[in-house]
């Protein structure tokens, strides 16, 4: 298939932005605990702390599900997720020797198991890989974002969502906001017109710097980076992809999941220099252009003694609205204004007492796992791989220092993951140079 934004538009699905994001939770996980009583096999895929916290989240979310299957590279990072959640799911994680998986197959062997849900947790860059064999073999899906660290991956991911929708499958996403409340009553606002056609938006996603994990005896160069997969691009796909994608889903969200035109960026590395910091960089800055003439400005940065900042401020025809997500802060201003607060009166007031308790990570299970109880799938791939693919095509035009069009990116032939790997892989790119390094 030849890619173009027209393709990737009907590959990603036309449908409507209140079909593609519902405005409130429209499947609760009380609703479904009458429904069947069978057991759901969840299985985890990356036993770091994202995919520790995930599976958590699985198994509060009904009462009956267990943890069959836990795959990992590492058996060390496996066993301490392990004691972790069998400590606190005494009961429900019944995971046997067997089934503990370890090695870069590992994921494959899990998947081949009897498991009913799979958690997929593991860096980026195996996203499109883990999510292409789950769906093939028909288990219904938790993807922690992002999905791809490149346009080859992200081709994979969109054929993938496109497949798990033909076989009715729940595909839900690891975009939190999605799944907040406060947000997803903000977001409806803005969708709306409350604050009438937008103009411009600001986006950030300004923090400190992240772990490191200082290189042991026995470590192969793989190994090493493995364990240190944040700060190879070809890894993580670099912190506007790995960690900043949420404030640009956030953009996406309020511009109705419509693909910008073009992007321009900049970014470079200015503190984190060192080279256990591997390739990637420590700031960007890129402007989106959308079809309407909205423009979005959006900035990040993991640089440690730098004043924070996360969140999105869209400004309108009739006013303009601010969601910080370091506050809690979600409030329009202007011609219709409106604050949220504990009390706010929310669209689905009915939806939203039975939820309220539940945070925005538990909810996502709650509706995944809802949905698979009430034979109601839940697929998110329509707008996780358009914030995906604005967040690549920032990363492109940063790293190049070209302007950038959606289409590019998605076209894209740089892999910059090398495929399949071992323990004795050494590869390594060099750390990109605006106006060098070429979009290929």
């Amino acid at each position: 298939m030849k890619y173009s934004r027209r393709n990737f538009l009907k590959v990603a699905g036309a449908a409507t932005i209140s079909s593609m994001i519902p405005a409130t939770p429209t499947i609760s996980a009380e609703s479904s605990r009458s429904t069947h009583s069978n057991t759901l096999k969840v299985g985890l895929i990356g036993c770091g702390g994202r995919g520790s916290g995930a599976t958590e989240e699985a198994l509060n979310a009904d009462p009956n599900v267990v943890l069959t299957a836990m795959a990992d590279v590492f058996d060390d990072q496996l066993e301490t997720s392990y004691r972790r959640l069998k400590e606190k799911f005494p009961q429900k994680v019944q995971v046997s020797p067997d089934k503990k998986f370890i090695g870069l197959d590992a994921y494959q062997k899990l998947i081949d198991s009897d498991v009913d849900v799979v958690l997929l947790a593991a860096p980026p860059a195996f996203r499109p890989d883990h999510l292409e064999y789950a769906v093939n073999a028909g288990k219904h899906l938790f993807c922690e974002k992002p999905f791809a660290v490149d346009g080859p991956g992200l081709r994979r991911v969109i054929m993938a969502t496109q497949k798990a929708r033909e076989k009715h499958l729940s595909l839900i996403s690891g975009f939190c906001w999605r799944y907040h409340l406060p947000k997803r009553e903000t977001f409806n606002r803005i969708i709306n017109g409350q604050i009438g056609e937008i103009l411009t938006v600001e986006a950030t996603y300004n923090t400190g710097e992240l772990w490191f994990k200082e290189r042991r005896d026995g470590w192969s160069d793989m190994e090493y980076k493995l364990r240190n997969w944040l700060y190879y691009n070809w890894l993580s796909g670099d912190h506007i992809i790995e960690q900043a994608i949420h404030s640009l889903d956030m953009l996406q969200w309020g511009m109705g999941d419509t693909l910008p035109v073009r992007a321009t960026g900049s970014g470079g590395r200015q503190k984190r220099v060192d080279k256990k910091f591997g390739n990637v960089y420590d700031h960007f800055a890129v402007t989106y252009e959308y079809p309407n003439g909205t423009k979005a400005y959006f900035s990040c940065r993991q640089q440690n003694g730098t004043s924070p900042s996360y969140g999105v401020e869209f400004v309108g025809t009739d006013g303009k609205c601010i969601v910080d997500c370091r506050t809690g802060v979600h409030e329009i201003k202007g011609s219709h204004p409106w604050i949220y607060q504990d009390e706010t009166k929310f669209t689905d007031e009915n939806a939203y007492q039975k939820a309220k308790s539940r945070g925005m990570y538990q909810l996502e299970h709650d509706e995944l796992f809802a949905s698979i109880r009430n034979n109601q799938p839940i697929n998110d791939g329509d707008w996780m791989t358009r914030s995906n693919l604005i967040a690549l095509t920032g990363r492109i035009a940063a790293y190049t220092g070209q302007t950038i069009t959606c289409e590019q990116a998605l076209c894209s032939t740089e892999a910059l993951f090398p495929g399949p790997v071992s323990w004795e892989t050494t590869y390594d790119l060099p750390i990109a140079i605006p106006g060098v390094s070429s979009f290929k």
